[in-house]
């Protein structure tokens, strides 16, 4: 992540809804390659910064909105359990990250011409001059509009 200050291009936040309570966003596609990443749910969660019942629930709603599921789960044992993906999820990260960078793409061209000005996030308000100051006490300067 670029520091604030320093963004050269747009930062965009998409979310696809698919259909009516079915949607793919940031959170959920993060909360899948942590998933691939670290084979488990709690641990993916915690290394994303998510609880693990807020992960859970995108979780059930990630594979109850489509019709194949995008991580299978195993439940302790003597492995211990664990998440791992399918090739629906990985499929399903591919194309979000493909739509992100090609929206970011399109951002940038169409947006380049409103870039801000590289001093206006740090300029300082200005402040009334004593002269000025002293004229509006005094009632010879009309401030309303």
């Amino acid at each position: 992540m670029v520091a604030p200050g320093s963004r050269q291009s747009p930062l965009l936040r998409i979310r696809v809804d698919l259909a009516p309570g079915c949607s793919v966003g940031p959170g959920k596609i993060s909360l899948l390659e942590a998933i691939e990443r670290e084979g488990s749910l709690s641990v993916a969660a915690r290394s994303i910064g998510m609880s693990y019942r807020r992960a859970w629930n995108l979780l059930a709603d990630l594979n109850g909105s489509f019709a194949n599921p995008v991580v299978s789960t195993a439940v302790g044992g003597a492995r211990g359990g664990g998440a791992n993906l399918t090739e629906f999820g990985r499929s399903l990260i591919a194309a979000f990250r493909m739509l992100e960078r090609g929206a970011l793409r399109l951002a940038a061209s169409h947006m380049r011409k409103f870039a801000p000005n590289a001093k206006a996030g740090s300029a300082k308000p200005r402040r009334v001059s004593a002269k000025l100051r002293g004229a509006r006490r005094a009632g010879r300067v009309n401030t309303r509009r």
